[in-house]
């Protein structure tokens, strides 16, 4: 389609080309006097069949050209092109005083070249300067206004309230709304519409068990809203070319400057890959555990055996597995432990130990 729109202004301009120069190409050749080279619609004719038949070789680069050119201004942010576009005025209104100056000299070589040169050269560098000096420009119309509005109703920037993205692990878990409730969570919590419908798919599922983690999810969420202090917001924006719920969470927290809630180790990686902070709720729990020091003894019952030859396995009551080497023999039975040493990992924390020693 648009090969056909390049090929049908070629016959345009063929036409007006033909009309304006093809006559005097007659009188230099001495064909003038020919009465049918005389008429005007023999000379569009002619333009307009030349160029036309032109247009087939140079349609294709004229499309390339328009292509690339289509590319590149969507790529383009719209307020470097309203800056750019803003200096190209600048400059050309320059140019154009200059060349009213010029014009008063009544030097024919002068007036009739160096104004085409100075619309070029002004314009030229005026769009660079309007698209390169963007921030500062928009700083110099906004600053002033933005300050003393921003003075009058916000807080300063470092005392400003941080958005926390959850993801879905997070909701299901159910934590967060008790860390909410306590305080500790500063910021309003985001809830992005893709992980919310992730969510709803979850609680329609046709397994019992992810659908009441689904709906578990969703009355988590309707208690922050009633419970939570700041508000929790929900937001409508997504990203269509990714498909991957962690990947929109990444790109999202990116765009809006914001923290992810996450108890997801995966996840957990991909944002420190990709130098966005990340909360993990499994980290808190195990930084807020009591601490164990090697040496220390402690009362536990063993429950089972380990995997190991003549393990047995305890646990503490927040729920810490505990590895009693040669506790086989204790299974079901409270005994002194000595802890040996303490294993510490975002999925847990694990404790070795061994009975003590009468």
């Amino acid at each position: 389609m648009l090969k056909r729109i390049i090929q049908v202004a070629f016959l345009f301009i063929g036409g007006v080309l033909g009309l304006n120069f093809l006559p005097p190409l007659y009188e230099f050749m001495n064909l003038s006097s020919s009465p049918w080279l005389t008429n005007p619609y023999i000379s569009v004719a002619i333009g307009a069949a030349l160029l036309f038949v032109l247009s087939f070789v140079l349609s294709d680069y004229f499309v390339r050209l328009i292509t690339w050119s289509e590319e590149t201004l969507f790529k383009l942010p719209v307020a470097d092109l309203l800056f750019g576009t803003f200096g190209l005025i600048v400059g050309l209104s320059v140019a154009t005083l200059i060349g009213v100056g010029i014009n008063r000299l009544d030097l024919f070589e002068v007036t009739a070249v160096v104004p085409v040169i100075l619309s070029i050269i002004l314009g030229y560098l005026g769009f660079r300067f309007g698209f390169s000096k963007r921030e500062e420009l928009q700083n110099m119309f906004t600053g002033s206004a933005t300050s003393k509005k921003r003075s009058a109703e916000s807080p300063p920037t470092e005392a400003r309230e941080r958005y926390k993205l959850l993801d879905t692990s997070v909701i299901i878990d159910g934590r967060i709304a008790d860390i909410s409730t306590t305080g500790f969570v500063e910021g309003i919590l985001v809830v992005p519409q893709f992980v919310l419908t992730e969510l709803q798919h979850i609680a329609d599922s046709s397994d019992t068990l992810k659908r009441t983690r689904g709906r578990r999810g969703l009355d988590i969420l309707k208690r922050l809203q009633d419970e939570r202090a700041s508000k929790v917001l929900i937001t409508e924006i997504d990203f269509d070319d990714v498909a991957e719920v962690d990947l929109k969470l990444v790109r999202l927290a990116k765009k809006m400057d914001a923290q992810i809630l996450t108890n997801d180790f995966n996840l957990n990686k991909v944002c420190e890959l990709h130098s966005v902070q990340v909360l993990n709720i499994n980290d808190l729990a195990n930084a807020v555990k009591p601490v164990v020091i090697p040496g220390e003894n402690m009362q536990v019952v063993v429950i089972k055996d380990g995997k190991e030859h003549n393990q047995g396995v305890a646990y503490l009551d927040d729920g810490t597995m505990i590895v009693v080497e040669g506790g086989r023999s204790y299974i079901g039975q409270a005994i002194t432990v000595t802890v040996t040493s303490v294993l510490q990992t975002s999925a847990g924390r694990m404790i070795f130990a061994k009975p003590k020693e009468d």
